[in-house]
């Protein structure tokens, strides 16, 4: 089975905002045996959605669109679709209670706008929306659908989860497909599609192999469709012996900052960051988990050398003599954050972020890392990429695992 995905929206196409709309879409549908074989991105006009709609229906069984239900006229999807359909607009007294409710309870008076939202095609079901104001549309046409999403990702998360894909798996319960994660660790994308190219030559039809990089691990995928899903755990298993001698994980692991709280949390420990190259960076993606209040403590961004001197108190002249991306440097900076904290475990950053800055002993790439413990005080040099988010990127994730694998030594 197809499917097309088209999102609607000016604001997509100028750059505004990110489409992460189809990427979840497309994540569901495939977990349900769907095929996404399209997403395409069209203005908020007439002409341009009639014919993504009905180039859609005729390349695919599935059609599903985000995007231009708002009570705006900018907004045209569902007079689009009502004409490509061939509805009539009534009220819908269900979604017109409702709205009523729904502002009433937020203090909006009720305008001619707001109302317009209860007006709904008349031949479509109605996907009730208790997130927001924009009801959801799936027609029918023969064998096909189009379902008609609203383009606030919170409301199209909620439409998709309660109807859209149960009401996909109750139709198509023949749609087989499977697939089997494995996170490796420590060898770039590229080498490691060069080890795995025999392997991946030899899969029979159905299976296939996807590489997902992310900064300090490159996610590998096996899937499987129809008959080859009987297949797909012996061919896991070879996946596995053809990785010998590299760190991997199976499974979707979760996210290496969540990984690396729950390190601390279930030993009582806490952490504080300091960070020269990374700019915060580190305590975002340490703050990004819930809860993470239990084990960090806090950080300090010691950009200047001065602020390492002051408030970290590492000592100028070993900045002067080694220079402030060095391994004396990060380890005075992460025993001066420790210090000033009170945390149990401490990390620190100095690097070459690039794109400038480099020089032929400290190239662009070139980071130290500092970590202390309540046992020892050590660092690490790397050198990365030359491109300055993937630096900064590496830098924090190898910083969260410098510290939980002292955290696991130390235990």
């Amino acid at each position: 089975m197809k499917a097309i995905i088209i999102t609607i929206g000016d604001e997509i196409l100028l750059g505004q905002i990110l489409d992460t709309n189809s990427r979840f879409i497309a994540g569901h549908l495939t977990l349900a045996g769907i095929e996404v074989t399209e997403m395409r991105s069209v203005a908020d006009r007439r002409d341009e959605i009639y014919e993504a709609v009905d180039y859609a229906m005729n390349e695919a069984e599935l059609v599903i669109v985000t995007g231009g239900l708002g009570p705006t006229k900018d907004d045209v999807t569902k007079k689009v679709l009502a004409e490509y359909f061939g509805s009539k607009l009534t009220l819908n007294p269900e979604v017109m209670v409702w709205l009523e409710e729904l502002l009433r309870g937020r203090g909006i008076a009720l305008n001619e706008n707001n109302k317009s939202q209860a007006v709904l095609p008349d031949n479509c079901r109605v996907l009730r929306n208790f997130k927001g104001t924009a009801s959801g549309m799936w027609f029918e046409r023969g064998w096909k659908s189009l379902i008609s999403l609203p383009g606030v990702p919170f409301e199209m998360e909620h439409l998709m989860e309660t109807y859209v894909l149960p009401e996909l798996k109750r139709r198509y319960p023949h749609l087989q497909l499977a697939y089997r994660m494995l996170q490796v660790y420590d060898i770039p994308e590229s080498e490691l599609a060069e080890r795995l190219s025999s392997w991946e030559e030899a899969l029979p039809e159905g299976l296939g192999l996807a590489y997902l990089p992310s900064p300090g691990l490159v996610k590998l995928r096996i899937t499987a469709k129809g008959k080859a899903v009987e297949k797909l755990e012996a061919y896991y298993e070879t996946l596995k012996e053809s990785l010998t001698g590299l760190y991997y994980t199976e499974g979707e692991a979760d996210s290496v900052e969540k990984q690396f709280g729950e390190c601390l949390r279930k030993r009582n420990l806490t952490v504080a960051t300091a960070e020269s190259c990374t700019g915060g960076y580190i305590a975002h993606l340490i703050t990004s988990v819930a809860g993470s209040s239990d084990y960090f403590k806090g950080s300090v961004v010691a950009y200047a050398n001065e602020v390492k001197n002051k408030v970290l108190g590492v000592d100028m002249n070993d900045i002067e003599r080694y220079g402030a991306v060095s391994g004396e440097v990060v380890k005075q900076m992460a025993e001066g954050v420790k210090r000033v904290m009170g945390a149990d475990y401490a990390v620190a950053t100095s690097g070459v972020a690039g794109p400038a800055g480099g020089t032929p002993e400290k190239p662009v790439g070139t980071v130290w890392i500092g970590v202390a413990t309540p046992c020892k005080t050590f660092a690490r040099k790397f050198v990365f990429s030359f491109t300055r988010e993937r630096n900064i990127a590496k830098t924090a994730v190898k910083a969260l695992e410098l510290i939980a694998e002292a955290v696991q030594e130390e235990a």
